[in-house]
């Protein structure tokens, strides 16, 4: 693979948590993590592309986050000017719409043969997950999946947004995966790493006895950036979206500048 189609960021680019890209990066990941979980599985499993749609009601400031080209105008407005006959026309009162965002959260999911039963569910997190009425409507949904029998794997590359509530602190990190498993329902494993680290090799549960398949995320990225052609488009001569922390946006923005890969 050529140099030039590679993130110079040694893990996660976060320079892809700009809007005009992570839509497309995000299904485009998840089809890919699909593909490497798929290679994996022993008979009789198959991996699963799944959609769901929902509307999601968002103010006017989680609008203005993630569709930054939306414009929210709230100047004052010209005066009317009055028609013949001298009868004044009465002056709007202007309000927001309430904003509806149709949300398409794509997912993989893991069924059993013969039945096609559902084994494990994994999650990409997107920023209307992790923002306002839309993060509470994950969570609404991430309870209904962890009321069943079946292993839920969520995987965090966006290092801003709402965190998933647990009943202790997390471990610090820019980005995590968490693994729920039937076995252990009181419990979540925690991966966390920061944004100078490489992608991890995640765990995927399967249906006890057989044992977990274990996934690259590296891999998977690097397939998913080669093939967007992120390299070309993303806006490095631009300040860092992401919020890190300011020695990591220095960092980010060093490694932008250069262009070259960091070591890991």
């Amino acid at each position: 693979m050529q140099a030039a189609t590679n993130s110079p960021f040694p893990g996660m680019d976060p320079y892809l948590e700009d809007p005009a890209f992570w839509r497309d990066f995000h299904l485009s990941f998840v089809y890919w993590w699909r593909e490497a979980i798929a290679e994996l599985l022993p008979d009789p499993y198959e991996a699963r592309l799944d959609e769901s749609v929902n509307l999601v009601q968002m103010s006017p400031e989680v609008v203005k986050l993630i569709f930054p080209d939306v414009a929210l105008s709230r100047g004052p407005r010209t005066t009317r000017p009055t028609p013949a006959g001298g009868t004044a026309l009465l002056e709007p009162v202007v309000v927001p719409h309430e904003f509806l965002e149709e949300v398409r959260q794509a997912r993989v999911e893991i069924l059993h043969r013969p039945d096609r039963s559902l084994v494990t569910v994994l999650e990409l997190l997107s920023p209307t997950n992790k923002m306002g009425d839309g993060f509470l409507d994950y969570r609404n949904k991430r309870k209904a999946i962890l009321r069943q029998k079946v292993h839920l794997v969520e995987l965090d590359l966006l290092s801003g947004g709402e965190r998933l509530p647990h009943l202790v602190p997390l471990p610090h990190g820019d980005y995590y995966t968490f693994v729920s498993r039937v076995e252990d329902r009181l419990n979540c494993e925690v991966y966390h790493w920061s944004a100078r680290d490489p992608l991890p090799t995640i765990p995927v549960p399967l249906r006890a006895p057989d044992a977990d398949i274990h996934i690259d995320l590296k891999k998977v990225f690097d397939i998913v950036f080669a093939r967007g052609r992120y390299a070309r488009s993303l806006r490095y001569e631009q300040p860092c979206p992401a919020p890190l922390s300011e020695a990591d946006r220095q960092w980010a923005a060093q490694l932008a500048a250069a262009g070259i890969k960091a070591p890991a």
